[in-house]
């Protein structure tokens, strides 16, 4: 599954002390994080993870593109509630996408626990399915546009 991983400043060291905590079961899956975020944690885990720019160089907006084609399977973000945030609207618009597509999302290490060992338990695998579904679907469009183009073209 493809798991984003993202940390405000203040919250960088928690995320630190989770990814090393299920360092076991993050390196199964697919990992994205944003830039500083990901560097940091390949830096102290090693884990293999595809690093997009700083949240507020457009990193959250670039997760929240994921969230909405379908592409992201759970999104763990330790947020700092009680810092202001340059960025705050792509938060919000990142956040909101997870509950418009039935993305899991955790904010704090008690609810990235539980999305963490609820994954390892198999209790996502409805995800497989949508994922699944989305490969029929572009596989019946990709033999409609062949079928037109030979019509078209011999």
């Amino acid at each position: 599954m493809k798991i984003a991983l993202i940390a405000h400043d203040k919250k960088k060291d928690r995320l630190l002390h989770f990814t090393r905590s299920y360092l076991s079961y993050l390196e199964k899956h697919t990992l994205f994080a944003t830039g500083t975020t990901g560097a940091l944690i390949h830096e102290k885990t090693g884990l293999d993870i595809h690093c997009f720019r700083s949240g507020p160089l457009g990193g959250d907006q670039e997760i929240g593109a994921m969230v909405a084609n379908n592409e992201m399977d759970m999104v763990i973000f330790f947020r700092d509630p009680l810092t202001a945030q340059p960025h705050e609207p792509d938060i919000t618009a990142l956040m909101r996408l997870c509950d418009v597509y039935d993305i899991p999302l955790a904010t704090n290490m008690g609810s990235a626990e539980i999305l963490i060992l609820s994954l390892e338990r198999g209790d996502l695998e409805w995800r497989n399915i949508i994922h699944e579904d989305k490969e029929k679907e572009y596989l019946k469009k990709s033999l409609f546009f062949e079928s037109i183009k030979s019509h078209f073209y011999g």
